[in-house]
């Protein structure tokens, strides 16, 4: 199947049609500024805002959000790459491929699960290699999995600009019209489903994050809503990868989603954590200790 990336795009249920560009071409010069990247740029800055306005309530400072994002965005990327690259390497290591192409990501190849992992890899090394920022570790996973969802809730746009991730063929209310070789069709607007999927679980999360009572119990909620959603999203998509007959996404998104919700329940039925040990009580309480004027 060959999409256009310059038609227009078509939502009949809703009496939209548009015809974005793709992006935006510097004057003087062939060189186009995707507005994917620049989507994908203003998800990662509302998600910086955030977790640095929320930074205090999880025991961290706006220094720990930028140490996050300047070690966790770099490995993010090149995670989301590999992943991506490994579950298609014939496309960049096969006899007729030029090996030097798996670096040129302007071509489109980026995973989110790949990204997850990357910068969850990153975070731990980052704070298991200090006995000072050890504490900080699942703090850190908490705020990151509320970032997350604001950056894909934002950067699933990125897909509506490049025709791409969409499903398959459809005749819903919220079916999405693009041109596929030379004929328009309707298809699963994924892209859509997921963002405004990842909109609901922020909104959810942001109040269920001022209740919990454990480090980490955030980043489990988000692995288990995101899993949920991406694991039922994936199955309509037609651009998954695969790893056999299993689209990879869909089987970890599920995986996840299972775990998650396994040591939720382990954690808060069965060991029915302490509260005063989350890392902001403890801030807060050493806090107090110091002000206590002596007698």
């Amino acid at each position: 199947m060959t999409f256009s990336d310059t038609s227009p795009i078509s939502f009949p249920g809703l009496g939209i049609e548009v015809d974005p560009p793709t992006g935006i071409t510097l004057p003087g010069t062939n060189f186009e500024i995707k507005f994917y990247a620049l989507i994908i740029v203003v998800g990662i800055l509302l998600a910086v805002i955030y977790t640095i306005r929320r930074s205090r309530e999880f025991g961290l400072t706006s220094d720990d959000i930028f140490n996050l994002v300047l070690i966790g965005l770099p490995c993010a990327i090149v995670g989301a790459r590999l992943y991506y690259v490994i579950f298609e390497w014939s496309r960049f290591f096969g006899p007729e491929a030029n090996w030097y192409d798996f670096l040129n990501i302007r071509k489109g190849g980026l995973a989110i699960y790949g990204g997850v992992i990357g910068a969850a890899l990153s975070i731990v090394i980052y704070c298991l290699s200090s006995k000072k920022r050890r504490a900080k570790l699942l703090p850190y996973f908490d705020v990151t999995g509320l970032g997350l969802l604001i950056g894909q809730a934002v950067g699933r746009w990125g897909n509506f600009f490049n025709r791409e991730a969409h499903g398959g063929a459809s005749d819903s209310f919220l079916r999405m019209g693009i041109v596929e070789s030379g004929s328009q069709i309707f298809v699963h607007p994924t892209f859509l489903y997921e963002s405004v999927w990842n909109l609901a679980g922020l909104i959810l999360l942001h109040s269920l994050s001022k209740k919990r009572k454990f480090d980490g119990q955030v980043f489990l909620y988000y692995l288990a809503w995101y899993g949920l959603g991406r694991a039922w999203i994936e199955g309509l998509r037609t651009d998954s990868l695969w790893w056999g007959s299993f689209r990879v996404s869909q089987v970890l998104a599920a995986a996840s989603c299972l775990i998650a919700v396994g040591i939720l329940l382990y954690v808060l039925l069965v060991k029915q954590p302490a509260p005063d040990k989350m890392l902001v009580n403890r801030v807060s309480a050493q806090a107090d200790t110091l002000d206590t004027p002596e007698e």
